[in-house]
């Protein structure tokens, strides 16, 4: 072994670095929808070339957080009811397909696992994390279906869910009723352990519409006080 061999190798490159942290922002709330991120003042500010923030921003874009404008250039989404629809539709058929059918007791240890990490950090509040937790339960269903393919498009979705459950968690203080956040996924785990596909895909189908009516109301909210604000 080499006086070397124990130094941490990170093969990420600098742009995903930057695309991961201004995610994290996004997701935190300190870049609100609609504010317009500038290659320039990004590149000053963290010493980097242009081309390296454009890399990062072309990232960011791949996974729906932000947008090109005209006249305005790249800026955080403003989420739209088209696409909150859009993507819990596709999020919905994916989940209730996973727990259609009778899953084996030793197929379900991932999912209680996902379950029991969600109901440990539901109490502490903490919104990012809760997500996370919540995230990673209903990836854990759909993990059910065998499909490498189907988990990779699920990553996908995941990351503008990601956002739109922040929205959720934060503006209707979701964090503030562990109780409720623990319920509605134990519901889910309890129907499937219990070997009833029927009571699963009727709690997954109750808890996803739930989810999208919740914020529809905070879209719809938003717009008309935006509205008001401009008159």
């Amino acid at each position: 072994m080499s006086a070397f061999s124990e130094i941490p190798l990170h093969r990420v490159s600098t742009a995903e670095q930057v695309a991961s942290g201004l995610t994290e922002m996004i997701m935190r709330g300190e870049l609100a929808a609609g504010r317009p991120l500038r290659e320039s003042v990004m590149a000053a500010d963290l010493g980097i070339s242009r081309n390296t923030v454009r890399e990062a921003v072309r990232l960011l874009e791949q996974s729906g957080l932000v947008r090109h404008e005209l006249h305005r250039g790249t800026v955080v989404v403003n989420p739209s009811l088209a696409d909150l629809e859009e993507l819990y539709r596709a999020r919905l058929r994916l989940e209730v397909a996973a727990v259609s059918a009778p899953v084996p007791a030793d197929r379900l240890d991932e999912v209680r696992r996902a379950f029991d990490d969600l109901a440990r950090v539901a109490p502490e509040g903490n919104a990012p994390e809760i997500v996370a937790k919540d995230l990673a339960f209903h990836a854990s269903l759909v993990a059910l279906l065998g499909s490498s393919r189907l988990d990779t498009f699920y990553k996908q979705l995941v990351q503008e869910l990601r956002f739109y459950l922040m929205v959720l968690t934060v503006e209707d203080r979701e964090y503030e009723r562990p109780d409720f956040v623990i319920e509605e996924h134990r519901v889910i785990v309890d129907a499937l352990e219990a070997g009833d596909a029927a009571s699963a895909v009727a709690a997954v189908s109750e808890h996803v519409s739930s989810n999208a009516a919740r914020l529809s109301a905070i879209l719809v909210a938003r717009d008309e006080a935006a509205t008001k604000s401009r008159a």
